[in-house]
């Protein structure tokens, strides 16, 4: 198998004024000391007289845009909200900045939140299934930072933030993933630290389960793909009947622009539609294995042009709970050359 990764800048949307008094209150990023790493200073958090506006920026973009996209659960949208926060960035004057990488960081919350709550009255009139947009994805080597933020861009985990309010999401990502003080989420999200508390105790009730936190063994997760290509490329179930759960789901995402099934399929329905339905459409594709959205993940490729995308999620058993395939060609069309961290 051949891999492959990153995904293609978007156009910028014009900048917009969001979150000014936030960020105007902010002076200092504090760390959230509750995990050893994950410092703020990774965002171009201490000022450096000796960088341009831009190379500070530059520095803090991937941080930035991991935010952004686990906030939309877009890429395309989270480079959007990632450039506005550049084009504000371009107009501000640093000197009065004691801190960029609290600056940035709040920008983009807010602009990301902005973004969030009109996505969610478009996806309202979504046509089928709604699934996030998926992305190539490029982890740090140290094992505990690979474990946290793998699992934070997954798609079961992604879906499962869409439980919670826009701030709620925004709060619980700013504490729980990149590891900021409840006092630095508060001055970010531009509330008071008790209600900031509040709103992060709230969002971890409704998320609820941490099952979709856990991701198997890499080698787990190849013998996973290898007897899901067998299984589809052959007809035949073979391993890929003992490693898939009693209650197995699989959601397509065609977005109404493609052909995908619009019910969530459950259980035997699921290996039935593999072998007999997939086996028979995806026969003239061309498969890559990658790294898809914090874990391996399918590529399917026909005549040069990605047409689809299939990710997974394991119960504890390492068994498959959920199959993802994105459909939707204008949430392919990106998958280029920027990975998400």
């Amino acid at each position: 198998m051949e891999s492959s990764d990153g995904v293609t800048n978007r156009s910028v949307e014009s900048s917009k004024d969001h979150g000014h008094s936030a960020i105007g209150q902010i002076s200092s990023m504090t760390r959230n000391t509750k995990r050893p790493s994950g410092s703020h200073e990774h965002a171009g958090g201490s000022k450096n007289p000796t960088l341009t506006n831009v190379e500070i920026f530059e520095r803090a973009r991937p941080r930035l845009l991991g935010i952004a996209y686990r906030i939309l659960g877009s890429r395309a949208e989270a480079e959007d909200a990632v450039q506005d926060t550049f084009l504000r960035w371009l107009q501000t004057d640093i000197a009065t900045v004691e801190s960029p990488g609290a600056w940035l960081t709040t920008a983009c919350t807010h602009r990301a939140i902005d973004m969030l709550r009109a996505a969610y009255r478009s996806r309202v009139d979504y046509v089928g299934n709604w699934l996030p947009e998926p992305v190539h994805t490029s982890i740090g080597s140290e094992a505990e930072e690979q474990l946290e933020l793998s699992f934070s861009l997954s798609t079961a985990f992604l879906l499962m933030l869409e439980r919670l309010t826009p701030k709620e999401r925004a709060a619980y990502l700013l504490y729980e993933i990149f590891e900021l003080s409840y006092a630095d989420v508060a001055a970010s999200l531009d509330m008071s630290e008790p209600a900031c508390r509040k709103l992060v105790s709230r969002a971890k009730a409704r998320v609820g389960d941490d099952q979709v936190r856990y991701q198997p063994t890499r080698e787990r997760q190849e013998e996973l793909l290898a007897a899901f290509e067998s299984a589809i490329r052959t007809g035949r179930p073979g391993n890929l009947a003992t490693m898939l759960a009693s209650d197995v789901r699989l959601t397509a995402d065609g977005g109404g622009k493609v052909a995908a099934a619009t019910d969530v399929l459950k259980g035997e329905a699921v290996l039935a539609f593999l072998t007999d339905r997939l086996s028979e459409w995806w026969a003239a594709y061309r498969w890559s294995f990658t790294e898809l959205n914090g874990a391996r993940g399918l590529i399917l490729r026909q005549a040069g042009e990605v047409v689809a995308t299939v990710s997974f999620a394991f119960d504890r058993s390492d068994r498959v709970t959920d199959i993802f395939i994105v459909r939707n060609p204008d949430k392919l069309a990106g998958l280029g050359d920027i990975s998400v961290h």
